[in-house]
C-alpha cells in the first residue's frame, strides 16, 4: 500500500502557514505533518538538519515534500536513507545556487534592512505568485513574511547561495518526484536539469505555476504528487 502521509519541508519563511490550501487539497485518509523553522534566529542548513530529523514520524512510511528552500535539507535527509522514508517531492527546488548568474548582485542586497521593506505585490507577483494572485493568497505570504526576522531571512538567503548538496543527491536511492513551476521567474530552469543529470531515475513533472505552486496550483500539485505516490512499489516489509 502506498504511504499516506506527507512531511512538508517550507520555502524560505520557514514557518509552514503556507501549505494551507495544499493540505485541504490532499485526500480525507492522506495526513500531513509540517515542518518548521525558527521565526527568530538564524541557522545554516546544516543546523536546521536537526529539525527535519526530530519532525518527520520515526516509524510510519511517508513521503518527504520539500518546496524551494528546504529542497537541500530534504536531499540531505534522503541521503541517510531512513528506513521509513518512501519517496521525495523536490518542488521548484534546487541542489546548488539557482540564482548563479545574479549572485553578486543578490548577495549585495540581500541584507536585513530590505526584508524590513513591505514588498510591492507586482514584485511578489512577479517572482513568487503569478499575475493576478488572489488577494488571500498576497496577504498569507506577506504574513508569513512578517512572523521571521529580517536577519533571519537575509541569512537563508545568503545560505542559498552557497549551498551545493550534489554529493547527497547521487547517493540518495528513494523514488525522486521533481515537480517544476513552468512559469518560474526566481529559479533557473537549470536546477531541474541537475536532478536528471545526478538521479537519471527522477522522475520530472511540470505545473503551469510560478514559483509558488504549492500555494497558486494546491489541487494540481496534490494531483500530480498523489498520482507519484501511488505509482511507488509496495513496502518490501
Amino acid at each position: 500500500m502506498a504511504p499516506k502521509h506527507l512531511a512538508l519541508l517550507p520555502g524560505l519563511d520557514g514557518t509552514g502557514d503556507l501549505f494551507a490550501d495544499f493540505i485541504a487539497a490532499l485526500p480525507e485518509s492522506w495526513t500531513a505533518t509540517t515542518v518548521t523553522y525558527p521565526t527568530d534566529r538564524f541557522l545554516r542548513y546544516a543546523d536546521l538538519r536537526p529539525f527535519v530529523s526530530a519532525a518527520v514520524p520515526q516509524v510510519e512510511r511517508f513521503v518527504l515534500v520539500a518546496e524551494s528552500f528546504s529542497a537541500p535539507l530534504a536531499v540531505w535527509y534522503a541521503a541517510t536513507n531512513p528506513r521509513n522514508l518512501a519517496a521525495v517531492v523536490i518542488c521548484a527546488g534546487f541542489v546548488r545556487n539557482p540564482l548563479r548568474g545574479w549572485s553578486g548582485a543578490v548577495r549585495a542586497v540581500a541584507k536585513p534592512w530590505l526584508f524590513k521593506l513591505k514588498p510591492p505585490r507586482t514584485i511578489l507577483e512577479y517572482f513568487l505568485l503569478g499575475q493576478h494572485a488572489p488577494f488571500g493568497l498576497l496577504h498569507s505570504l506577506r504574513h508569513a513574511l512578517q512572523k521571521v526576522s529580517p536577519s533571519v531571512l537575509s541569512g537563508r538567503l545568503q545560505e542559498v547561495l552557497d549551498c551545493d548538496v550534489r554529493d547527497d543527491l547521487r547517493r540518495t536511492t528513494v523514488p525522486l518526484l521533481y515537480v517544476e513551476a513552468t512559469y518560474d521567474r526566481l529559479l533557473s530552469f537549470s536546477c531541474k536539469d541537475e536532478f536528471s543529470q545526478l538521479r537519471p531515475d527522477t522522475v520530472l513533472r511540470s505545473i503551469p505555476a510560478p514559483h509558488l505552486l504549492l500555494q497558486r496550483e494546491p489541487q494540481k500539485a496534490a494531483t500530480v504528487i498523489i498520482a507519484f505516490i501511488e505509482s511507488l512499489p509496495s513496502s518490501p516489509d
